[in-house]
């Protein structure tokens, strides 16, 4: 793909370090492109990386998360968006997972990542851990992804209840991340109703985004403190995009803020975004250098006939000729036959007719031209 000047959707992110003291090991990135030179088509793609282990190896885990994908999206053709979201999360958890075993300070070192790729309009996601992906249209929100926790998990069995769930002293412990020792399944559920089953939500992969909707990604130090109630109401409030993320992230402060704070906001425009441009810049670019050459060419022809139609007599004045005496005498004393050559003598010139002056000479008038209308019911040329 081509890097692109900006983004083809509005774009506002925050991060804080939450309350406690500790550094910012959450991550993200935003990269925009058109897909290649023939197909200028719009590419973004949205990553939150929330890192885990001690010693500032989470945020090396984050940083090499939202890097390496990026950059694994970009040198793709962006042809199957779904296998190649699922493959750059599983080579940059190999990765990871490779990188901790050489520095002893980063060993069990890993990252979530949640992913958005909007190509044109279409919408495709890839996420692992508890990093979150909504959607906001139409005034409701609704929660896209699917947590990898024991919480979670034990949500969907009905072990806990939402209650039990919200303070439970595993609320924390992630089932699926980038920097594990197994393979690395990327999570490519994209829930748009309650009830959906795994294959449904898989399917949705590619859905159409409407002018106006809105998608948030974020970390977890944001969900655990906000609810999602809460979160709506704030990204729905008449105001800027950043003034309500800031909006949230204080919430989220004030209620103690125990963890790091990454929210990240996607907006489509108010037209909507065609998912594939008939015309590349080279070729508009072609048209109009190939129509100013004509225009120009057009615009000469013109000129030479015109000066054409001036020299041939066809323009200019209308005034009768005067007629020019024939006579071959010599208007000097110097004979056009010399002196010692026998002249032959020519014959009398007749005498010119004369033009009566009141005579006028008859100006052709072209004829009116007619135009013939179509017959009715006759289909035309």
């Amino acid at each position: 793909m081509i890097p692109a000047g900006r983004a083809h959707l509005h774009v506002a992110a925050v991060t804080h370090p939450g309350q406690r003291g500790k550094s910012n090991e959450d991550r993200f990135a935003v990269s925009a492109h058109r897909l290649s030179r023939s197909d200028p088509t719009p590419s973004l793609l949205a990553i939150v990386a929330d890192g885990v282990g001690g010693h500032r190896a989470g945020e090396v885990a984050a940083e090499m998360a939202v890097e390496t994908i990026s950059r694994l999206v970009a040198e793709s053709d962006a042809a199957q968006p779904v296998r190649i979201l699922s493959q750059a999360l599983a080579r940059t958890s190999q990765l990871i997972f490779e990188q901790s075993h050489r520095d002893l300070a980063q060993v069990g070192m890993g990252t979530t990542a949640a992913c958005a790729w909007i190509i044109g309009d279409r919408l495709y996601s890839a996420t692992a851990g508890d990093s979150r992906l909504y959607l906001l249209r139409n005034g409701a929100l609704q929660r896209l992804t699917t947590d990898h926790t024991w919480v979670q998990e034990a949500l969907d069995h009905g072990v806990l209840s939402p209650e039990q769930a919200r303070d439970h002293p595993n609320a924390h412990v992630i089932r699926r991340y980038l920097g594990s020792k197994h393979p690395l399944h990327a999570d490519l559920r994209l829930r748009l109703r309650q009830g959906e089953s795994d294959a449904q939500a898989e399917a949705n992969q590619g859905m159409r985004l409407l002018p106006g909707d809105r998608l948030l990604l974020c970390s977890d130090g944001l969900t655990d403190l906000v609810e999602d109630a809460e979160i709506l109401a704030a990204l729905s409030a008449d105001n800027g995009s950043e003034e309500a993320l800031n909006g949230l992230v204080n919430l989220a402060n004030a209620r103690g803020g125990h963890d790091n704070i990454t929210i990240l906001a996607l907006e489509m425009p108010p037209k909507p975004i065609q998912s594939r441009l008939r015309l590349s810049r080279r070729r508009v670019l072609s048209c109009l250098v190939g129509g100013a050459i004509l225009l120009a060419v057009l615009l000469l022809a013109a000129g030479v006939s015109w000066i054409l139609l001036r020299d041939g007599g066809l323009l200019g004045s209308t005034s009768t000729p005067q007629a020019q005496p024939t006579s071959l005498a010599p208007t000097t004393g110097t004979p056009i036959i010399p002196a010692e050559a026998s002249a032959t003598p020519l014959p009398p010139a007749s005498p010119t007719p004369s033009v009566p002056a009141s005579a006028t000479l008859a100006t052709a008038t072209p004829p009116a031209a007619t135009y013939t209308p179509w017959p009715t019911h006759t289909r035309g040329p």
